[in-house]
C-alpha cells in the first residue's frame, strides 16, 4: 500500500505567508474595515503600522528608480528615431512604442506605491493619535506628541515631492503618446524630420522629470533612515 508523503513544513509555511500576502494587498487597497484585519494579520508577523510605512516607502522609491530609468531609454529611443537615416523605420518605431508602454505601466506603478505610503501613513497617524491619550505619565504623552508632529511635518514634506514627481509624468507621457500615434500613421522620412524639434522638447521636459524624481528618490530615504532611527 502507497504511503502519502509527509507535507514540508516549510513549504507550507512559505504558502501561508504567500496568501497572506494576497489577502494583504487586496485589504489594503480596500475599505478601513479590511484594513483594520490586515494590520491585524500583519502583526502577528512582528510587522506594524511603522515597519509596514517603511516597506511601502521602499519599494515606491524603487519604483520611481525603475520609472526614471525607463523615461530615460524613451527618450534614447525617440532621439535615435528621429536621428535615424535610413530603412528600418518600423523597427525603430516598434522600439519606441516598447519603451513608451513601458513609461506608462510604470507611472501606473508609482502612482499605486504612492496611494498605499498615503493609506498606511493616514492610518498610522490616527492610531498614533488615538493611543497618545493612553499614556498616562504627562512626561511621556508629551514627548510622543512631539515625535508624532515631527514625524507628520516631516512625512508632509515627503509627500509634497512624491505628488511633484507623481503629476510630472502626466504631460511627459501625454507628449509622447502624440508622438506613437502620429508615427503610427506617418511613419516616413518627413514624419521623421518633422519630430526632430519635438524630441529636443520633450528632452528637456524628462530631464526635468527625473530631477523630481530624483528628489523624491532622495527625500524617501532620508525619511526611511528617520523612521529606523526612531526605533
Amino acid at each position: 500500500m502507497m504511503s502519502l508523503a509527509r507535507p514540508n513544513p516549510k513549504v507550507l509555511r512559505r504558502g501561508f505567508v504567500a496568501m497572506v500576502a494576497v489577502v494583504a494587498l487586496v485589504c489594503v487597497m480596500a475599505g478601513t474595515g479590511c484594513r483594520s484585519t490586515y494590520y491585524s494579520v500583519m502583526e502577528t508577523f512582528g510587522k506594524h503600522k511603522r515597519d509596514l510605512l517603511r516597506s511601502s516607502l521602499t519599494d515606491a522609491g524603487e519604483t520611481q528608480q525603475e520609472a526614471t530609468e525607463q523615461f530615460k531609454d524613451a527618450l534614447t529611443q525617440l532621439q535615435e528615431l528621429t536621428g535615424f537615416d535610413g530603412g528600418e523605420l518600423e523597427k525603430r518605431y516598434r522600439a519606441f512604442k516598447a519603451d513608451y508602454d513601458g513609461c506608462v505601466d510604470l507611472s501606473d506603478a508609482v502612482t499605486r506605491r504612492i496611494r498605499k505610503v498615503e493609506r498606511i501613513a493616514s492610518d498610522l497617524f490616527a492610531e498614533w493619535e488615538r493611543e497618545l491619550n493612553e499614556i498616562g505619565t504627562p512626561s511621556l504623552r508629551a514627548d510622543s506628541r512631539r515625535k508624532l508632529s515631527q514625524t507628520r511635518m516631516r512625512y508632509e514634506q515627503l509627500h509634497a515631492t512624491l505628488i511633484r514627481a507623481e503629476t510630472s509624468m502626466a504631460p511627459v507621457l501625454a507628449q509622447m503618446k502624440d508622438y506613437v500615434l502620429y508615427l503610427k500613421h506617418n511613419l516616413n522620412a518627413v514624419a521623421i524630420g518633422s519630430l526632430k524639434s519635438e524630441a529636443e522638447s520633450i528632452g528637456a521636459e524628462i530631464n526635468s522629470l527625473i530631477a523630481d524624481m530624483n528628489r523624491s528618490i532622495e527625500e524617501t530615504q532620508s525619511f526611511v533612515m528617520e523612521l529606523e532611527a526612531q526605533e
